[in-house]
């Protein structure tokens, strides 16, 4: 009996150190699990270095003025068109992607125009997808949605941030531009810092795991703290009544926003849309959340009077 109870004991005790109990040695993880401290501190350098250049350029156009704001909104558009209609062949569509992206750029800039340009580039970009449509045999009705959807979606909501940016030719404009698309961003940090240290609820855990309604509570009050900052400035007339309904539903579009994307690229299965930019994917990751915030702000500030 006591031979088998030294025989159990010396059992244990290996047990213990190879599993790195009692100062023995830890078993190694296996080299794919393995997180490299050097890897992810270049990985944050990577990805603010591009945060940083996207939001420069974003700066300088809205601060040179509407014309060079619609073209780099025309830009990001295109860019965004780009990588959904690649995302659509990946998932078996044919979208007719020469005309949707056309139509992608010619939104945001049919918006430095007079408001009736606006339908004429609409009237047009329909009757171009009406004529592909009947001479492609091999297109189908889904192509066709596709198609327009695509151009809507990058283009048109894109468009928002020239119109809002117009709202005041000086330099008014271009606070009121930054202090929307401002708040998207801060809604975006506030969630992602908050949702990752705390959050414990999930939001859309099929649609995209790491949001937590944690993170989303945080986000709002990041929209609230810029919006309230437009108030408090009194750029281009926004008051006080305006900042706490406005940032709750720009703010709320923006996670809409977000999770339509994620919706689109885990029905294709993809992680990004793209690799454009570096730590962040492709430019319609980056854009998501203003493709949808800016067209609800644009709505509201419509519906004040100030755009």
């Amino acid at each position: 009996m006591s031979a088998d109870y030294a025989e159990e004991g010396r059992q244990r005790r290996r047990s213990t150190r190879e599993s790195g109990g009692y100062g023995g040695a830890a078993k190694e993880l296996p080299r794919e699990q393995r997180v490299d401290p050097q890897q992810k501190a270049d990985d944050l350098t990577v990805r603010t270095i591009s945060a940083v250049i996207y939001t420069v350029a974003i700066i300088a156009c809205l601060v040179l003025g509407p014309i060079p704001t619609g073209i780099l909104v025309a830009a990001m558009a295109c860019m965004c068109a780009i990588e959904f209609f690649e995302l659509m062949r990946t998932a078996g569509r044919m979208p007719y992607q020469v005309v949707g992206i056309a139509g992608s750029i010619a939104f945001p800039l049919a918006a430095l125009l007079p408001h009736q340009y606006l339908a004429g580039v609409a009237f047009a970009f329909v009757l171009f997808v009406g004529i592909w449509y009947v001479f492609t045999p091999r297109a189908n009705i889904f192509d066709v949605a596709v198609t327009v959807f695509g151009s809507v979606y990058t283009g048109l909501l894109f468009s928002s941030v020239v119109y809002i940016r117009s709202a005041d030719p000086g330099f008014p404009g271009a606070l009121l531009a930054f202090g929307v698309m401002g708040s998207v961003w801060l809604n975006d940090a506030t969630a992602y810092l908050v949702g990752t240290r705390f959050g414990q609820h999930k939001m859309a855990p099929k649609i995209s795991p790491k949001k937590s309604w944690e993170g989303f509570i945080a986000g709002m009050v990041g929209s609230i703290v810029a919006w309230v900052i437009l108030a408090a400035l009194n750029v281009c007339g926004v008051t006080w009544a305006m900042a706490i309904p406005c940032s709750l539903v720009v703010g709320c579009s923006g996670v809409l926003g977000d999770l339509f994307e994620s919706r689109i690229k885990r029905g294709v299965g993809v992680k990004d849309s793209g690799n454009l930019m570096p730590g962040h994917g492709g430019m319609l990751d980056r854009s998501d959340s203003l493709l949808f915030a800016t067209m609800a702000a644009l709505a509201l500030l419509r519906a004040w009077g100030i755009v």
